[in-house]
């Protein structure tokens, strides 16, 4: 009997995962990565992809952005960052949300604050309610992390909740349409792009720190990267 990859069951596994203590698959391997997958920074292959990202993550950074540029093109720099901010309240949300979020939530989520922003915004306050459970607990998370920011601009508050709005109704046409624009992928296709994004930054921000660390008794210079 020929044992299968335990994470997609459809190929051989060739290669020693210590996250997983397993043998899985080369394609699982560099598409799972630091995604689905926790690799220890010790992980030869977690080393090698920093060094030498192999072709297939490689066409499919190109796909992500191409589907990401053309949505970001139209905010702002103000209104870019929120996006970010929310992508992340979104990503740590997800990470406990039971049931899991699908994409359908995270586009409802983002439109129903987007809503209740709107009609505050002609003096009128009414809470916008989510069509689904999972979905009205993301808009809850937003709609507090947004408060607590709103807050803290003091005098741009209407300015930042204006931003707001573009980049709620960005983060919901961008969940929304992900699934046609990348029908090969995995369930849920933008949920697992963010995912995707935010590793591949981190890696990227772990491979500057280290060639920070100084070598011998003279101290490599020092990077700044960008928050």
């Amino acid at each position: 009997m020929t044992t299968l990859c335990p994470l997609c069951s459809a190929r051989k596994p060739k290669r020693f995962c210590p996250a997983l203590d397993r043998q899985i698959c080369a394609v699982c391997c560099g598409t799972k990565r630091l995604t689905e997958i926790s690799c220890p920074p010790t992980c030869a292959y977690l080393s090698s992809a920093r060094a030498h990202p192999a072709a297939v993550v490689q066409r499919r950074q190109e796909r992500d952005f191409g589907f990401l540029l053309p949505l970001l093109a139209e905010l702002s720099e103000a209104q870019y960052r929120l996006l970010v901010f929310l992508q992340g309240i979104t990503l740590e949300h997800s990470a406990s949300a039971l049931p899991p979020l699908l994409d359908s939530d995270l586009a409802d989520a983002a439109s129903t604050v987007a809503a209740t922003l709107e009609t505050a915004g002609k003096g009128i306050i009414y809470q916008h309610q989510a069509a689904s459970l999972p979905a009205q607990r993301l808009a809850t998370a937003i709609e507090a992390a947004l408060q607590r920011l709103a807050a803290a601009a003091g005098s741009r508050r209407h300015a930042v909740e204006r931003d707001a709005v573009v980049a709620l109704r960005q983060l919901a046409r961008a969940a929304g349409e992900a699934g046609q624009a990348l029908r090969d992928d995995e369930p849920p296709v933008f949920l697992k792009l963010l995912a995707r994004m935010v590793a591949s930054q981190e890696a990227s921000r772990a491979g500057l720190r280290e060639s920070e660390e100084p070598s011998g008794d003279k101290a490599a210079p020092r990077l700044v990267i960008p928050g």
